[in-house]
């Protein structure tokens, strides 16, 4: 029970904190999360990991909420994802209201639209790092049809224009009769 707790503790903790100085989103909170869980407390496997993301990514709603239930949940069960998921609300829900409250003096301030500008430079890099690293645990598995599909649905995405939800169900699709067929030659 003790050792539950502690966990559930630094889960909080954790989270909270990734979400306090978290700028741009959950693509870069995701990062963050693998350093954090994977990296440094050793509490997911890296492959594990990955797969959390895509569920996350797959699943409605906010990428950083999602990473947060998914993550909390394989930690500790439905108390794991409350906590994860009230400690990455949290630092938003503070912040948001507290803007909201002077929006009109954050809107026409020259300086925080500056802060703002320079931050965005600094989340889009986060975020290619995220696609760069997940790029590379797909090519590292050694599957050549992942690389392929990978391959794929970015081309489908950036090139052809093709909406993200039909790629996401194409690939789910793919998953789910690569997994069938996996399945059927395991029963021979």
């Amino acid at each position: 029970m003790e050792k539950r707790r502690n966990v559930l503790l630094k889960l909080f903790v954790s989270a909270l904190y990734l979400s306090a100085f978290t700028f741009g989103g959950g693509y870069v909170i995701v990062t963050l999360m693998k350093k954090k869980f994977v990296d440094e407390y050793h509490w997911i496997a890296e492959d594990e990991m990955l797969d959390l993301i895509a569920i996350a990514q797959s699943s409605p709603g906010a990428v950083a909420v999602n990473g947060a239930i998914v993550t909390g949940y394989k930690l500790a069960g439905i108390a794991g994802a409350v906590t994860a998921v009230t400690a990455t609300i949290l630092p938003p829900f503070l912040v948001i209201s507290l803007i909201s409250v002077f929006y009109q003096v954050f809107q026409d301030s020259f300086l925080i639209s500056r802060m703002l500008e320079g931050m965005q430079a600094g989340v889009g890099a986060v975020i290619a790092a995220v696609v760069f690293e997940m790029a590379e645990g797909v090519v590292r598995g050694k599957d050549p049809l992942s690389a392929a599909v990978m391959i794929l649905a970015f081309a489908a995405a950036c090139l052809f224009g093709v909406n993200v939800i039909y790629i996401v169900l194409v690939c789910g699709g793919i998953g789910l009769l690569r997994t069938g067929m996996r399945k059927g030659r395991e029963k021979r």
